[in-house]
């Protein structure tokens, strides 16, 4: 404790940091909010943007009333504490914090502590976004999509999506993916749809391992072979290497030429690892749907 005393006195980000940290809830030290406040700002003031988190919880309704009852100010007085906070905010974005920028986003397009105002929010929001952010490329997306502060522009939002969906941001996986599956602005692609949710089903989520097997039990190839690699590997679900022969075989059946040969020996690979009984369940499994979804004509009566 004495040395991140002496340190964060001579000046060390990190050590005021862990301070500001320590101090306000009482962690290893007797709590003292005012301590907490005195060491956040010497950490701001020598370019700790990080801190900009904590000034957010600062601005909220309890937490502002807190900070603003140690400094001896009027604790019912939230909206100076809100005021409070957005200075902060800006000065944290001045320094170049993503962080602070995607607040300041907020801040706008809720009102909270601002004039409400969707233009400024839409600019806060994409100097975040061009910095690499993940969350605000996902909002900066669905701005274009709905036209909130900017005029609509499509490209502009799949362009935005995708640059999210890249860094494993499964909402803008998912975006992306109906934008494609629906042709919504854009020529449908339904294996640029399978493939965005492929990735969010990786990452578990169910609701897209749901509509690739609703496509795949529709007939669509893409669907098929994507379930059948999800299956075989694992990929955000239990191995299943039933299901994985069974959509792989059924891929093979309605794919030709060098792609058929891909999944047949996928299939193969897959019936390896299967015990006699399995590789008969999965066969099973194939023979019914293709027995369900053949034309009515070679149907069995």
């Amino acid at each position: 404790m004495r040395w991140y005393h002496q340190a964060a006195a001579q000046g060390d980000v990190a050590a005021q940091v862990n301070l500001g940290g320590m101090h306000e809830p009482g962690r290893g030290v007797v709590e003292d909010a005012e301590a907490a406040v005195r060491w956040y700002r010497r950490a701001v003031a020598h370019g700790a943007v990080e801190v900009v988190w904590w000034y957010r919880q600062a601005a909220e309704r309890g937490r502002a009333e807190a900070r603003l009852s140690v400094e001896g100010r009027d604790a019912a007085d939230v909206s100076v504490a809100q005021a409070e906070a957005v200075a902060w905010f800006h000065q944290a974005a001045e320094q170049g914090s993503a962080e602070a920028h995607v607040i300041l986003g907020d801040l706008y397009a809720t009102g909270d502590g601002v004039v409400r105002d969707e233009a400024e929010a839409f600019r806060w929001v994409r100097l975040a976004a061009e910095q690499g952010h993940a969350e605000a490329q996902l909002d900066l997306g669905s701005r274009y999509a709905a036209g909130r502060g900017v005029a609509p522009d499509v490209e502009e939002a799949v362009g935005w999506y995708r640059r999210a969906a890249e860094q494993g941001h499964v909402a803008a996986q998912t975006n992306l993916a109906g934008i494609y599956a629906n042709g919504r602005g854009v020529a449908q692609d339904m294996a640029e749809a399978v493939r965005w949710y492929r990735r969010a089903a990786e990452q578990g989520l169910t609701e897209a391992l749901r509509w690739i097997h609703l496509t795949a039990e529709q007939g669509s190839l893409e669907a098929q072979v994507a379930l059948g690699e999800i299956y075989d590997n694992g990929d955000g679900v239990p191995q299943d290497l039933v299901q994985a022969h069974t959509w792989f075989y059924l891929a093979a059946a309605q794919a030709s030429g060098e792609e058929r040969a891909k999944y047949e020996a996928a299939r193969d690979a897959v019936a390896e690892r299967l015990t006699s009984d399995q590789l008969a369940e999965a066969q099973r499994r194939a023979r019914a749907w293709e027995a369900a979804h053949a034309p009515e004509s070679v149907r069995p009566r």
